[in-house]
């Protein structure tokens, strides 16, 4: 079996495969500093500049994002000609370059008349002074954290929160480097929640109470668009699905996925060809679709009439579901709009983000099966997916090939969103670990999940939250990045604690 690099790489170009080209959030930059030094001390707005070219160019090295340089700020007047600037150039994120003391002035009537997100970066060229051979100029030199408690304090007396920041130094620190990257990121989450078209075709299961969402409330709180679909629009793509077009998708699919025999599961069958041949034909027309519409989510539930091929047709979205999940295209079961969008945010962050809810727990070695019948997000899966042939789908009509597979080893986050009795949007977030060791050959996803400080007390803080049954999981622990999203979105959240 492959390791988790050759699977990525290899496979999934064989697969056909292609990771989405990500959108490029528009992130602005303005450095702050006293005007009054400059004539005081020559030389020193040209370091000023010279900082803030590095700064720059650190974050022109993250080739998905795209950077605006609103120059240096260092006196009120140049602070309310900036803010219709940077109103109009439809900013995802600002970075306020802390290159020596400034004065608040300069900062006050930008964060009062914008809304856009700030984070202050104060990054310090040296990382000591030299003290022997130390002058009021490489104080003011190495002046970057100096200003950030006035920045902060008029901040709040503006009604503003005190805005997120970092704290390091210019070169070779790599705690830095990677909280810069994390904002960046955080930048190609909410600019890509503001301009997304989600799919939905059909309804929750209709006795699925916690699922159900108000269209317009989600383009509230996120900014997406969700465009209201109809089965039959790829019900249509099937039947125009040519035989070329099938029997490369099943050359992509048996290249990507393992097909073994059946184990224990007596619902369970080795890949049939005729489940083959409906999945790839509906890969075929779920990729057609989706470019149709341009969309960048599918959330889909749809019965049909029995015996119908529309019944056939979205029954046998799973595999070309997987197939998209892993090219960046957030898409679940269940019409679950809400869990979609975690999704889209755990992919937008790099961490993929798969449709999961708890399955049984294991009380001899103290863990959760975590995981999800249907389609899953592959990108992220520990080792070679498996397909099987499924008699029946559970609590579900239909029958046809199913994804099996477990969540990458290591550490894991989950993100639930649920709505409020007040109607408003919630994060629930929590961090574990994927474990080793087997999972039930179901055809289904299941991963072990192993939370703190044991699973009974997690699951009972976990649900005492309010979550809905559904989730999105991605790998790594990244909690408190989702949170900071949550917080730029003024959406409630909370972190489940060991």
């Amino acid at each position: 079996m492959k390791n988790n690099h050759a699977i990525e790489t290899d496979t999934l170009a064989r697969a056909g495969v292609i990771k989405r080209k990500p959108t490029r959030p528009r992130i602005g930059v303005f450095g702050v500093g006293y005007f009054k030094y400059w004539g005081q001390f020559e030389g020193l707005l040209e370091d000023m500049y010279q900082k803030q070219a590095v700064f720059i160019e650190k974050l022109q090295a993250l080739d998905y994002v795209e950077i605006i340089d609103f120059g240096l700020v260092d006196d009120v007047n140049k602070a309310y000609d900036i803010v219709p600037k940077l109103n109009a150039a439809n900013l995802d994120l600002i970075f306020c370059d802390m290159l020596t003391y400034a004065t608040s002035s300069t900062f006050g009537v930008i964060i009062k008349s914008i809304n856009i997100p700030i984070v202050l970066v104060a990054l310090q060229p040296d990382k000591a002074m030299d003290y022997s051979n130390a002058s009021t100029y490489l104080q003011l030199y190495n002046d970057d954290i100096c200003a950030l408690p006035e920045f902060a304090g008029v901040a709040v007396r503006m009604g503003k929160k005190v805005p997120q920041m970092i704290i390091g130094t210019l070169y070779d620190d790599p705690a830095a480097e990677a909280e810069i990257e994390e904002y960046c990121r955080i930048a190609a989450v909410l600019h890509d929640l503001k301009t997304s078209k989600i799919g939905h075709i059909g309804h929750p299961i209709e006795a699925m109470l916690d699922m159900h969402s108000d269209s317009t409330m989600l383009t509230a709180h996120f900014g997406l668009h969700i465009v209201q679909c109809e089965a039959h629009e790829i019900v249509s793509q099937y039947y125009n699905a040519t035989d070329s077009e099938i029997n490369t998708v099943k050359e992509r699919i048996l290249a990507f996925f393992d097909t073994p025999d059946p184990v224990s599961d007596p619902i369970s069958e080795k890949l049939r060809d005729s489940d083959l041949h409906i999945a790839a034909q509906v890969t075929v027309a779920l990729e057609k679709f989706v470019k149709a519409k341009k969309l960048d989510g599918l959330a889909y539930y749809y019965d049909g009439p029995d015996e119908s091929d529309t019944r056939v047709v979205m029954s046998n979205l799973i595999v070309g579901n997987s197939l998209l999940q892993g090219a960046g295209f957030p898409m679940c079961g269940e019409s679950d709009l809400k869990t979609c969008i975690a999704m889209l945010i755990m992919e937008r962050l790099g961490i993929g983000g798969s449709f999961a809810e708890f399955h049984p727990v294991d009380f001899k070695e103290d863990f959760v099966l975590v995981g999800h019948d249907g389609p899953h997000n592959i990108a992220i899966a520990e080792g070679q997916p498996v397909l099987r042939s499924l008699k029946k789908y559970h609590g579900k009509p239909g029958f046809g090939a199913g994804v099996e597979f477990k969540i990458k080893e290591g550490p894991i986050t989950m993100l639930s969103i649920n709505s409020t009795f007040e109607g408003k949007m919630k994060f629930i977030i929590a961090e574990g670990e994927s474990i080793a060791g087997p999972i039930p050959p179901t055809g289904n996803t299941n991963t072990r999940g192993f939370f703190k400080p044991d699973v009974c007390t997690f699951l009972k803080r976990w649900i005492q939250e309010g979550p809905t049954h559904h989730f999105a999981l991605g790998v790594g622990h990244h909690a408190a990045t989702i949170q900071k999203i949550a917080d730029y979105l003024k959406v409630e959240s909370v972190i489940i604690k060991d």
